[in-house]
């Protein structure tokens, strides 16, 4: 019993290692096939939400952008083989947008209409990195000059309900581009500091994912660049 035990654990790790090997070798066939530099890269089912943001992006000037579907189960891999399946530089280029709502604001401050003291916020923040609250109270209070009191910003994550409705991006769906409300974004420094500065986010759907050029990015979606991690 215990020889057919280890031969089956032994098995299934040998299939683990060569599902591994083919995620690596399609990655590196697509790395090392003739590409249009100045034509986006889209996934072969093409969907209306593909469709739609690639759109809203090259009406941005956006053209360094791809899409690509994943498996079902990316969010169960570790970081490294979400890396390879997307041809990634680096796990520190794995990004994700999650929705703060400042919790503590005036009870005038109901939506998104001042982006300098907004009743929500989108941050983009890399997943090896671990988010810093008071470094955006710190960045807000200060770009509203002190007028309004530090007590007043409190960021907290919002109930996924909320970001559903504002954004119109489920969980682990959630991208800055296409939103249903425009809500301001902010984006973490250490971002724009990765070489090449190309990063993956969520793509709108949750088997989709984004990648765009960092610089065209920001030029598009005008986020406030916070050092917040």
């Amino acid at each position: 019993m215990e020889e057919e035990a280890a031969a089956a654990a032994a098995a299934a790790e040998l299939e683990r290692l060569q599902i591994d090997i083919l995620r690596r070798i399609s990655v590196l066939e697509r790395s090392i096939l003739p590409q249009e530099s100045s034509s986006p890269s889209l996934p072969e089912d093409e969907s209306k939400t593909v469709s739609r943001l690639s759109a809203i992006l090259r009406s941005g000037g956006v053209k360094d952008f791809s899409f690509k579907r994943v498996a079902p189960d990316y969010y169960d891999w570790a970081l490294e083989s979400r890396r390879g399946v997307l041809g990634a530089s680096s796990v520190d280029h794995l990004c994700k947008s999650i929705v703060l709502v400042n919790t503590q604001a005036s009870s005038h401050v109901l939506d998104c209409s001042d982006r300098n003291n907004s009743k929500y916020y989108v941050v983009v923040v890399q997943y090896t990195a671990r988010f810093n609250a008071d470094a955006v109270k710190n960045f807000l209070y200060s770009l509203n000059e002190g007028k309004i009191p530090k007590k007043r910003f409190n960021l907290r994550l919002a109930p996924e309900e909320t970001s559903i409705e504002l954004t119109g991006f489920e969980h682990n769906a959630v991208t800055c581009v296409g939103m249903k409300t425009s809500i301001p974004v902010i984006l973490d420094e250490a971002i724009t500091k990765l070489k090449p500065g190309f990063f993956w986010l969520g793509g709108g759907e949750i088997d989709l994912k984004l990648g765009v050029k960092t610089s065209e990015f920001i030029g598009f979606v005008k986020p406030f660049v916070v050092a917040c991690s």
